[in-house]
């Protein structure tokens, strides 16, 4: 329990999907799972699972292959998901019972091919309202009622920070001016302020400005960062 504690104060601290990423990596080890997905919560007409992902680590071609098999439509998982707000367990033998006959092989020969002989689901929504669920999946042991209340727990503060960090996002999107965006993409093609001065007719105190403002707008702590940023935020190309 103190261990979760630790990595839900870390999880508060996180400033990007790929934080949360780790954040998730370190959860599914400690509770012996191998894969997990976050994820908006699939519409009923949704067609692929890859779509709705957040962020996860499947392999591409377990979801590539789920997707080519059109599992999604016909899953009774995310049928259960979408109608409830507790969590959602299940195995290969579930899935051999509950799913439609036709498709039944071909999920139980995916998942099985890459290990996933279990899962746990949790649906959770964020402040807006908007629905999601997190997944872990492995092939661990039965989880404890605890261990399944803690994830369900934890899974609640994923999806809700997730949200969080897409709203700062966007309010940084909103903040940075034209000039600064204009520095940031000169920057990402390798132009020093000197160059990028003399390319906008402008001092290279002033390019300086602009950059060291943007660097802190995108709450990053050096112009390498704030490139990296820009580019995942689609700021610059």
């Amino acid at each position: 329990m103190a261990d979760v504690e630790r990595f839900l104060v870390d999880l508060a601290t996180s400033k990007t999907q790929f934080d949360v990423f780790r954040f998730m990596k370190q959860i599914g080890e400690y509770f012996g799972a191998k894969f997990f997905m976050v994820m908006n919560m699939p519409p009923v007409d949704a067609l692929h699972l890859a779509s709705c992902s957040v962020i996860t680590n499947w392999p591409a071609e377990l979801l590539s292959d789920y997707d080519q098999a059109t599992l999604l439509p016909t899953s009774p998982i995310f049928h259960r998901l979408r109608n409830t707000s507790l969590p959602v367990l299940f195995d290969l033998a579930t899935i051999a019972r509950e799913r439609d006959a036709r498709t039944a092989d071909r999920a139980i020969h995916i998942l099985r091919a890459h290990n996933l002989l279990r899962n746990a689901s949790f649906p959770v929504f964020d402040s807006a309202g908007n629905r999601g669920a997190v997944a872990i999946s492995g092939e661990w042991g039965e989880l404890s009622f605890a261990d399944v209340v803690l994830l369900h727990y934890v899974s609640a503060h994923v999806f809700n920070r997730l949200a969080e960090i897409r709203e700062m996002d966007a309010c940084v999107k909103e903040t940075l001016t034209e000039r600064e965006i204009e520095c940031l993409s000169w920057t990402s093609a390798g132009k020093t302020s000197i160059e990028i001065a003399e390319i906008m007719g402008l001092s290279e105190h002033t390019i300086n400005h602009y950059l060291n403002r943007a660097t802190k707008k995108l709450d990053t702590v050096n112009r390498t960062q704030a490139v990296a940023k820009s580019l995942r935020l689609g700021l610059i190309k």
